[in-house]
C-alpha cells in the first residue's frame, strides 16, 4: 500500500468512525420519563443526574422525592453524600499542596505524620503520599473499616495510631486491595501540611474557587441544609436488598471522621462543576486560572496500580473492562475500548457514580439515595451508550437481572449454612454469665459481653449504638443482632481457655454478601484481665 493510498485509508476510517460515533450534546429523547420509569421500577425514592460536554453544563437535575412518602422534591440543588467519589478531592487536596511546593508524590509519610507507622517497620519507612492513595499497602480489603464504619467516637489522629496494629493479608506494592483507611491518613496529612483541617482546606481551596456552592465538608453543614435527601435501603432479616424500602437513620452513618474516604456531600449542579474541572486537567470553569497545574491532573489519571479483571456474568458482560487500573483517587479503565476515568461511592442508603471519557470531554454523575445499583448504573450506561455511539439498550434491565441473580446466590448460600453446616443439637459450652467480660481488639479496641436476665448483649464501645443481642447459633458461636437493623448481623465465636475460661473471640459476616466494610473476619479479641 502506498502513502496515498494508506492517506485515504485513514482519512476513511477517520469518517466512519464520525458517522458511527456522532457528537452528541443533549440527552437522549425522552430521557426524564426513561428516568422516572426506571426509578418506578425499583421503589427509588429520588435521583440526581448530572453531565457535562465540552465544558458545558448539559443536564444538571434532580428527580423524585428527598424521601420516601414525602412531596419535597429533589432538585439540582439538593445534596447527596456522594461516597468514595469524593476521594479524588482528597487527592485533589494534596495536588493543590504539591503544587504549592509543600509536598511531593514520593515523600515519606512519616517525614510528615510522625506518629505514623504501619505494621512493618520497614513499610512504615516506604509508605509515600502516593501509597496512600493506590490500595496497594498490603492491607487486606476494607481492613480496619470497623474503625470509623458505622460511625466511631475516635478521631482522626486515634485511626492513625491503630493503623499500626492491622496485620497486612500481602507484601508491600504487590498489588491491589482497595481500602478507606489510609485515605482518612490522607486527610490528616493535608491537615498537617497546610495547617488547616481537611474540612476547611477542602471548602476554601476547592470549594469556592469552583463556585461549589451546596458543597460541604463537614457533616454539621449538611445536617444544617433543610434541602438534602434522606437515606433508604431494603433491610430484610434474611439479606440486605431484599424487602420494601426502608428509611433509614442519617446521623447512623460513616461519621465525620472518615470524610477524607468518603464523607463529603453536594448536589447535580455541584457535581457539574466539580466534572468541569476535572475535564479541563485542572482549569477552572470561568477561565480564571487553575485549582491545580496540568501535570498534576495528568498525574492523578494515571494508572499506578493494576487492578485484576473479573469478566461480569451475562447479561452485563459487555462492561467488563480490557484494562483497569487505580490512579490518584480515580479508577482508569476503558467501556468497549474506550478509555474512561471512573469511581463509584457509597454510604449507608445512598449512592454515587462518576464516569468521565476525556476524548470525548463528556462526564456523567449519578446519585440516587437508595441502594438500588441497578437503576444507577443502569441509567449511567445507557447515557454512556448514548454519547459514545453505541447501539441503545435497556441497562436497567440487564442491571436488575444481574442484581436479583446474586441475591439469590445470596440466599442460596444462606440457606446452606442453616442447613448441612449447622448443628442445632449443640449447646455452648457455658453459661451466659461464662461468657461475660470485657475483650480487646488491637486495633479496634474495647468491647464489652453482658448477661442481661440471661440473655448476653454485646457493646463495641468505641461505635456508638453498635450494640447487639446474641442468640445461640450452634457450640460456642452466637448470632449477634444489632439494635441497628442497618448493621449487617455478625457470628461470635468464643474460643475457651484450659480452665474453661472464655478467651478470645472471633467473628465474621453472616451475609456472603455483606459490604466490605464490616470487616469482622480481621478482628481478634482477646479477655482482658486475669
Amino acid at each position: 500500500m502506498n502513502l496515498s493510498l494508506k492517506t485515504v485509508f485513514a482519512s476513511t476510517v477517520v469518517a466512519l468512525l464520525c458517522v458511527a460515533s456522532p457528537v452528541r450534546a443533549q440527552v437522549p429523547a425522552g430521557f426524564d420519563a426513561r428516568v422516572e420509569q426506571a426509578m418506578r421500577s425499583r421503589d427509588v425514592p429520588g435521583m440526581a443526574i448530572s453531565i457535562v460536554k465540552d465544558g458545558q453544563i448539559v443536564h444538571a437535575k434532580g428527580y423524585g422525592v428527598r424521601r420516601l412518602g414525602g412531596s419535597e422534591p429533589v432538585d439540582a440543588d439538593t445534596i447527596f453524600p456522594t461516597g468514595s467519589t469524593g476521594k479524588a478531592v482528597t487527592a485533589a487536596a494534596l495536588a493543590i499542596l504539591i503544587d504549592d511546593g509543600k509536598l511531593a508524590w514520593d515523600d515519606k509519610v512519616a517525614d510528615h505524620l510522625p506518629d505514623f507507622r504501619m505494621y512493618d517497620a520497614w513499610v512504615t519507612r516506604e509508605m509515600t503520599v502516593a501509597d496512600l492513595l493506590l490500595h496497594r499497602s498490603g492491607l487486606g480489603l476494607g481492613a480496619g473499616d470497623l474503625l470509623f464504619i458505622p460511625r466511631t467516637s475516635r478521631s482522626r489522629a486515634d485511626i492513625v495510631r491503630a493503623l499500626r496494629h492491622i496485620k497486612p493479608a500481602t507484601s508491600f506494592r504487590s498489588g491491589y486491595a482497595y481500602d478507606n483507611i489510609l485515605y482518612i491518613v490522607a486527610g490528616e496529612l493535608v491537615t498537617q501540611v497546610s495547617g488547616q483541617r481537611w474540612e476547611d482546606f477542602v471548602r476554601t481551596r476547592i470549594f469556592q474557587p469552583l463556585g461549589m456552592t451546596t458543597a460541604v465538608s463537614d457533616e454539621k453543614d449538611r445536617f444544617a441544609n433543610p434541602n438534602r435527601v434522606q437515606p433508604h435501603a431494603r433491610l430484610d432479616a434474611r439479606l440486605r436488598g431484599l424487602g420494601p424500602q426502608q428509611v433509614l437513620p442519617e446521623r447512623e452513618g460513616l461519621g465525620q471522621v472518615g470524610a477524607p474516604a468518603g464523607g463529603l456531600s453536594w448536589s447535580a449542579k455541584d457535581f457539574a462543576r466539580w466534572m468541569q474541572v476535572q475535564l479541563a486537567l485542572g482549569a477552572l470553569p470561568d477561565g480564571k486560572g487553575r485549582l491545580y497545574s496540568e501535570a498534576s491532573a495528568r498525574a492523578m489519571w494515571t494508572p499506578q496500580v493494576t487492578i485484576p479483571i473479573h469478566p461480569y456474568p451475562a447479561p452485563i458482560t459487555d462492561m467488563t473492562p480490557q484494562f483497569s487500573g487505580y490512579g490518584y483517587g480515580w479508577n482508569v479503565q476503558d467501556y468497549r475500548g474506550v478509555k474512561v476515568v471512573q469511581h463509584g461511592g457509597a454510604v449507608f442508603g445512598v449512592l454515587a457514580f462518576v464516569v468521565m471519557v476525556p476524548e470525548r470531554n463528556l462526564g456523567i454523575a449519578l446519585q440516587i439515595n437508595s441502594e438500588d445499583v441497578e437503576v444507577m448504573r443502569g441509567l449511567g450506561y445507557e447515557l454512556l451508550d448514548h454519547y459514545l455511539g453505541f447501539e441503545a439498550r435497556d441497562w436497567v434491565g440487564a442491571f436488575s437481572t444481574w442484581n436479583q441473580a446474586r441475591l439469590a446466590g445470596g440466599l442460596e448460600a444462606l440457606q446452606g449454612m442453616k442447613g448441612a453446616a449447622r448443628n442445632a443439637a449443640s449447646r455452648p459450652s457455658l453459661k451466659p454469665a461464662g461468657y461475660a467480660g470485657d475483650y480487646r481488639d488491637a486495633w479496634y479496641g474495647p468491647i464489652t459481653v453482658a448477661e442481661h436476665a440471661g440473655k448476653l448483649r454485646v457493646d463495641f464501645r468505641q461505635t456508638p449504638n453498635m450494640a447487639g443481642t446474641l442468640s445461640h447459633w450452634q457450640y460456642d458461636t452466637f448470632r449477634v443482632d444489632w439494635d441497628d437493623a442497618s448493621i449487617e448481623p455478625a457470628y461470635m465465636t468464643f474460643s475457651l481457655d484450659a480452665e474453661g475460661r472464655a478467651r478470645r473471640i472471633t467473628m465474621k459476616a453472616v451475609s456472603p454478601l455483606a459490604d466490605f466494610s464490616y470487616d469482622y473476619h480481621d478482628l481478634l479479641f482477646e479477655a482482658s484481665g486475669p
